[in-house]
């Protein structure tokens, strides 16, 4: 009896190893991203394309930027792409908030969307400050995660008016997803509003 169940047990486990599916691999592509997984830590299972990274108590001068993720081609939009977006507090600081566990360096102003069917993709912020005593521009980092493929980054978020965006920062850019400079104006709301359309693939190496 003992060796039947034994057979028995062993049989149920190859048929529910059998019927378990294959994870398939991703395909790397990028090159070298500090910390970039550390977006997969805390993301939610199905992101809006549409969602605020800060709270109406966050300091600093709202921000809304917006834009659609393309294909390839750079004509047919791409929906179900996530991206994921982190950035520093007005004080130029990655800060944790308060009782933050996941990706502390990021700071507590990241977030992600998942483009809809039309490719879009929409974040409320602030506006970053640049590093203490740096030269830095002002930025936003991206990370880009397709189906199928590993994430990698494309070109900072940038804004054309910001005085320390000079000639040679914006000859340092590598226009990875296209140009990351954006013109920002203000709206209704006297929030400062910028488009960025992104390009998938484009000037990412083994793409």
């Amino acid at each position: 009896m003992k060796r039947m169940w034994t057979m028995l047990i062993v049989l149920y486990a190859a048929m529910t190893g059998c019927a378990q599916p294959e994870k398939k691999a991703e395909r790397q592509v990028g090159d070298a991203c500090e910390a970039c997984d550390l977006m997969y830590k805390g993301m939610p299972a199905a992101p809006s394309w549409q969602i605020p990274l800060v709270t109406a108590g966050e300091s600093g001068e709202h921000l809304v930027i917006h834009g659609t993720i393309f294909k390839k081609d750079g004509i047919t939009p791409a929906p179900g792409v996530t991206l994921y977006v982190y950035q520093t507090n007005n004080k130029g600081e990655y800060s944790p908030s308060f009782g933050q566990i996941h990706a502390l360096r990021h700071g507590h102003i990241r977030g992600w969307m998942r483009t809809d069917e039309r490719g879009r993709y929409e974040f409320k912020t602030i506006r970053p400050g640049s590093y203490p005593a740096s030269k830095n521009p002002q930025h936003i980092h991206p990370i880009i995660k397709e189906p199928g493929l590993g994430l990698y980054w494309i070109d900072e978020f940038v804004f054309e008016d910001d005085p320390l965006l000079t000639t040679l920062e914006k000859s340092k850019a590598q226009d990875r997803g296209g140009s990351g400079v954006i013109r920002l104006t203000k709206n209704g709301a006297g929030a400062w509003e910028g488009k960025r359309d992104i390009i998938l693939g484009m000037n990412i190496p083994n793409y």
